[in-house]
């Protein structure tokens, strides 16, 4: 009965429009007050343990850079160099957009970051050149999807934490379904292209150009090398990574692109904090949240429901996958990720699921929740840099949901795709 009470109180604080945060922190104090199932020391001694994780530094972190390498200029030169690199292809600025979100989304690690980042430089060129504002829009809110697959990915730093994972091992197996989406969505926006009917005036190819534009770009081109590399060739932990990576932000953004000063860097500083409080938040208040769910066995229970339904490792998997889509429709990534692992996890396992696996597959459930409606986050930061109503920014994201089904089955049903690169990579 205390389970069921936990989750309504936490239920209806959402629909009264608390943070999430904040109704997790009540509902498991006035569920602990009613019902006397531990105590209020047990909170706080959950809330502490919680946030001294050594892993958990990442996310501050990772955060702080993607903003300081936004602001510094960094994606402004990966743009410029990659459209360098298309010359006159038909539909460049499409591939442009999808292929520096990549390279952004291995620095942020976020996809709204992503979105703001890239968007706020292509729409508008996209828009001059003839291309329809629908159509920019829609594939710069698709492509900072992107932002929480390819490494290093914010999500995966706290399914590491929940499931008790490697964050490495996560990092390098989100590498190929990252890719792969980039690919699928650089096809639909070909496609899309070639249906539109205007034909975009393109830039002529120049070596000269690429040249030039490589040589500015070659430290925002380093920033993901740097990083990345360091994780993959043993040099640093996510976390020591996360700390170069401001660093790095910093001397480039103040000292070589100079397009930082000390007063944005406050301004910086001030709104990653804003970021930082509301992740560090959720994850303080639903540690105890999901250890009372330990202590009434509400995993167990689930595992054991979705067990008596079927044992069929394929239905089982498709009734999550539909369930975590539901949930990331209204429910933020980083709160999903933190109540649902403890739950779900022992299902999967059940099944014989790599817990690996299953955290790329949560990811990516999830991460379309960016893309629809009512919480889509990359919707509205992409409105908002367009100016185009949301609801034609849904209308026009459409297309993209066909290569992102596809691609999630392929997730989920061939678990080498996510698990071969991490099997290479840690025993060579």
């Amino acid at each position: 009965m205390d389970a069921i009470f936990l989750f309504v109180c936490l239920l209806v604080m959402i629909l009264l429009g608390m943070p999430i945060a904040i109704s997790l922190c009540l509902s498991s104090t006035l569920t602990i007050l009613l019902y006397e199932t531990s105590s209020l020391l047990f909170q706080v001694r959950s809330i502490v343990t919680a946030v001294k994780s050594y892993p958990l530094l990442a996310i501050p972190l990772f955060i702080l850079a993607g903003d300081l390498m936004y602001t510094g200029g960094l994606s402004k030169r990966l743009i410029l160099f990659v459209e360098a690199l298309m010359g006159s292809v038909k539909a460049n600025l499409a591939y442009v957009t999808v292929i520096a979100s990549t390279f952004f989304a291995a620095i942020s690690g976020s996809g709204p970051a992503t979105v703001a980042a890239i968007g706020s430089n292509v729409i508008p060129e996209m828009e001059k050149r003839g291309y329809s504002k629908e159509y920019g829009t829609a594939l710069s809110a698709a492509s900072g999807m992107i932002g929480v697959m390819i490494p290093p990915s914010i999500p995966f730093v706290m399914y590491g934490i929940s499931a008790e994972e490697s964050v490495s091992e996560l990092f390098i197996a989100g590498v190929v379904p990252g890719l792969l989406f980039a690919i699928g969505f650089i096809i639909v926006a070909r496609i899309l292209y070639a249906r539109s009917g205007f034909e975009a005036p393109e830039h002529k190819f120049e070596w000269k150009k690429v040249g030039s534009t490589f040589k500015d770009a070659i430290f925002a081109l380093l920033g993901p090398v740097i990083v990345l590399g360091g994780i993959y060739g043993g040099f640093f932990s996510p976390t020591e990574a996360a700390a170069i990576a401001v660093g790095y932000a910093l001397v480039v953004g103040l000292f070589i692109y100079k397009d930082l000063t000390w007063k944005a860097v406050g301004q910086t500083m001030i709104k990653s904090s804003g970021t930082t409080a509301t992740c560090l938040g959720l994850v303080a208040f639903a540690s105890t949240f999901g250890r009372l769910l330990t202590l009434q066995q509400v995993p167990n229970n689930i595992a054991a429901f979705m067990l008596g339904i079927s044992d069929n490792k394929i239905i089982i998997l498709l009734i999550i996958n539909v369930f975590l889509l539901f949930v990331g429709m209204f429910m933020e990534t980083i709160a999903s990720i933190i109540i649902l692992t403890p739950i779900l996890l022992p299902v999967v396992s059940s099944v014989g699921v790599d817990p690996v696996l299953f955290g790329v597959i949560m990811t990516v459930n999830l991460a379309v929740g960016f893309c629809t409606p009512p919480l889509g986050v990359n919707l509205f930061v992409a409105s908002g840099v367009s100016g185009l109503p949301i609801e034609k920014v849904t209308k026009a994201i459409m297309p993209y949901f066909i290569v992102i089904g596809i691609l999630m089955l392929m997730i989920t049903f061939i678990p080498e795709i996510s698990l071969w690169l991490p099997r290479m990579v840690l025993q060579s």
